[in-house]
């Protein structure tokens, strides 16, 4: 009785997994048809439920590998790198432990499509139990990135609709070319001062602090000026405190509650985190103050999303400091470093970019700014941001705590709450998906013209993520760097400095340039 239980849990299980993969819509994702075989594999594996494995049963390497993998082989800020070389060895699912805790790896896009089709209704990513310390020490909200379950879902549903819809994010996107017109007039300044007066060094510094603007003009509904050549104290507060709480996320959770009060690294943390909450609390009120003025003189009260998000309702004032703020942080560094990458490889190769600005030119001539219509008219220019991202996932590895009360992934059963660590830097440079995963080829994101190109699995490049958890800010991020990169086409060439080494990438949470983009920015005629 106790066999055949198992069995047909096991059958349910798989048909959770096996099921069809989810239809794409023509020119935006890539078709993937699924082999017969494949499908059939999972169904028969869990049918033969008493060969099904545990966790136990792993690959994966020792405390004291791992430990030689970081410090001795140089891997400790390349973990992008590290998860090709432990896929290499283990194969596309591994196991990782570090004292008390582990981590399942998956690093194929098969089995990470099971991963997410497992999420439940309320999926949770990896826990922040320093972040939630932060929330509990200062009385604040959750937030999106903490809180979980039922809660999480009613925040994200209020979030949701004015930043995922279509027609609402168009509604931005003068904001964009106006914060677009500043980043061109500060191009020009940094051109002029440098020695070549063509030069814009560290460019995604520069573009750190154009997506900062974009992102707060957006969600704050007002300008911080952070393309000034004087920046205000406050911004620039605001702009070191959430660099510092990125770097210190990473290594506060390193060590035990208990050295809080030795090491500096948690005061550092909580300081940061009480800079950008005071600032955006500021912002909020000061907003609120305006509302009400409005209405206390008879006028409506009129503006985008901070006045959507107050005017619902459905957000307590302490829940809005707090999901802004974290809407923020996920908003800077996706565009800056995606668009520091376009370039970078832009520069590097002629063909691409003199594509890219014949289709810019064609669609809007004469310099005329975008709008969000003419997007659907430049496939070239959505390609070069999709092969960026596959290059340079902006997250090399998403974390996943499934809710089911079981989870099937390939022949393995894991208990609830098992923590996933979806590998897509790995998937994203696998040559079973990608046909020579290494060059930069825009044009594999193309149905015509790209023979051999189109025909990986849709999950072997996500770069906001698929389903309920997927990033709030993906329309918004996309819009920004569209509009961006075609205005930046519209008035430069870009080339790379004469002699200028390699820049690769290094994981800081985050995939960043391991050293400054220095790019030389040619006037178009």
């Amino acid at each position: 009785m106790g066999s055949s239980a198992a069995a047909a849990r096991a059958l349910r299980l798989s048909a959770r997994c096996a099921r069809t993969l989810p239809a794409v819509q023509a020119g935006t994702e890539l078709r993937h048809r699924v082999s017969a075989d494949r499908r059939s594999y999972t169904v028969q594996a869990a049918a033969e439920a008493g060969k099904l494995k545990s966790i136990d049963d792993l690959p994966g390497p020792s405390l004291p590998t791992t430990l030689y993998w970081l410090f001795v082989k140089g891997y400790a800020d390349k973990g992008h790198l590290l998860q090709v070389v432990q896929r290499n060895l283990y194969g596309p699912i591994w196991r990782s432990r570090f004292g008390l805790f582990e981590v399942v790896n998956v690093a194929s896009p098969e089995l990470i499509a099971q991963v997410l089709q497992q999420e439940g209704r309320y999926p949770s990513r990896a826990e922040l139990a320093h972040w939630k310390e932060y929330r509990d020490l200062r009385g604040h909200a959750y937030g999106l990135h903490v809180d979980t379950g039922p809660e999480w879902h009613r925040m994200r549903s209020v979030l949701n609709p004015k930043l995922l819809k279509l027609r609402e994010v168009s509604a931005y996107a003068p904001i964009i070319h106006q914060v677009i017109g500043d980043l061109l007039r500060r191009l020009e300044v940094l051109r002029s001062l440098s020695r070549d007066q063509v030069t814009v060094s560290d460019l995604t510094s520069e573009l750190h602090k154009f997506g900062f603007e974009v992102i707060v003009s957006i969600l704050f509904e007002t300008r911080l000026g952070c393309l000034q050549e004087d920046i205000p104290p406050d911004t620039l507060r605001f702009i070191t405190a959430v660099s510092e709480m990125l770097t210190l996320s990473e290594t506060v959770p390193l060590f035990p509650r208990w050295s809080r009060g030795v090491l500096p690294f948690w005061r550092r943390f909580v300081q940061a985190w009480d800079d950008m909450h005071d600032i955006a609390r500021t912002l909020v009120d000061s907003r609120i103050a305006e509302i009400q003025a409005q209405v206390s003189s008879g006028e409506p009260a009129e503006g985008m999303y901070l006045t959507y998000l107050l005017s619902s309702g459905r957000l307590t004032r302490a829940e809005v400091y707090t999901t802004l703020t974290e809407v923020l942080l996920g908003g800077v560094d996706t565009t800056s470093n995606t668009l520091s990458w376009a370039l970078y490889r832009l520069a590097r190769d002629r063909g691409a970019q003199d594509r890219l600005y014949g289709e810019v030119s064609a669609v809007c001539p004469d310099r005329r700014e975008p709008i969000a219509e003419d997007l659907s008219r430049m496939p070239y220019l959505k390609a070069v941001i999709k092969e960026t991202l596959r290059l340079y996932p902006v997250v090399p590895g998403n974390g996943r705590v499934v809710s089911e009360d079981e989870v099937l992934v390939g022949n393995y059963r894991f208990p609830k709450k098992t923590q996933f660590q979806l590998c897509h830097y790995a998937t994203c440079h696998d040559e079973d998906q990608f046909l020579d995963a290494e060059v930069f080829a825009p044009a594999r994101w193309l149905r015509a013209g790209a023979p051999g190109f189109y025909r990986h699995h849709p999950y072997s490049s996500l770069p906001f993520g698929v389903g309920v958890r997927a990033c709030v800010g993906k329309r918004v991020a996309e819009m920004e760097m569209f509009f961006t990169l075609s205005r930046l086409m519209q008035h430069y060439e870009v080339r790379p400095e004469p002699g200028a080494p390699v820049v690769e990438p290094r994981t800081r949470s985050l995939l960043v340039p391991s050293a400054p983009i220095n790019l030389r920015f040619l006037p178009r005629a």
